[in-house]
């Protein structure tokens, strides 16, 4: 049974960070319902609760999201105790369900079109949004002393434009489109790569691992990217597992995300 019943929290992007927001929350006794595009290019898939949009369903470390076809799935599986991912990329739902909280993790770097009054709570994950204009608190996502952390009053680090280094690898760790076209895996997510090694190809242009360690993650096959899109990662940890559970940044921005709301619900109680 949820701890906080008539709290429900309406997540916008199910990807592995919103997954580790989504996780997180659950696991603490609130309802979450995921919102997300038709086609969502989710390059950690394995642990993003996006990918039950192609897959019907996905469990993450012990918690399972399902796909829901329209709005009754998604309140039925609510009421199951389950996270329900709903294709609705205007967040549509937000009308009917009045959610108490809202969460942006679509990561865009930019407002994408939130606003500070679509919840009691409006929190948005990284750059992009100013407290008190178009959300109520922004949750640092830049890697460093301040990952997770609630800002009310400023907003998160700006967008770089370089990834986070993990395992001394930055932005060479990151697989982008080489062109416009159809994505073909050529190998799975948690593979073992050499540098060299043939991973995808668009169209009929390679895409090469850039060094030795494991294919932590690739988008879907057959989806249609634009060129110099990042479609994958390489791990050079090389720890298979890294590939199948959450990210220490995922649960960092979880655990800003649960502390923001419960900050928040001390001083407005019912």
């Amino acid at each position: 049974m949820y701890l906080f019943p008539d709290d429900l929290v309406l997540l916008k992007g199910g990807g592995d960070l919103g997954t580790g927001v989504a996780w997180r929350l659950h696991k603490a006794g609130f309802p979450v319902i995921i919102t997300e595009l038709a086609q969502p290019l989710v390059v950690r898939r394995t642990v993003a609760f996006a990918s039950a949009v192609y897959d019907g369903e996905i469990a993450v470390e012990g918690i399972t999201a399902w796909r829901a076809d329209s709005l009754a799935e998604a309140r039925q599986l609510l009421d199951d105790e389950m996270i329900p991912v709903l294709i609705d990329p205007a967040c549509q739902a937000r009308e009917i369900l009045r959610p108490r909280f809202l969460i942006d993790a679509i990561m865009a770097k930019r407002n994408t079109g939130t606003r500070k009054n679509d919840a009691a709570l409006v929190v948005a994950l990284g750059p992009g949004f100013t407290p008190n204009v178009d959300c109520h608190c922004v949750i640092e996502t830049q890697r460093g002393h301040n990952l997770g952390r609630v800002w009310w009053t400023r907003a998160a680090e700006p967008n770089t434009g370089i990834p986070g280094e993990i395992g001394g690898k930055g932005s060479e760790r990151v697989l982008r489109a080489p062109c416009a076209g159809i994505m073909h895996a050529r190998a799975q997510i948690g593979d073992s790569v050499r540098q060299g090694d043939v991973i995808a190809s668009v169209e009929e242009t390679p895409v090469y691992a850039p060094f030795d360690g494991v294919l932590r993650g690739l988008v879907h096959d057959g989806l249609r990217v634009s060129a110099q899109l990042k479609i994958g990662d390489v791990d050079p940890r090389a720890r298979r597992e890294h590939c199948f559970t959450l990210s220490d940044k995922a649960l960092a921005l979880g655990g800003g995300a649960m502390e923001a709301l419960l900050e928040w619900l001390q001083s407005h109680p019912r």
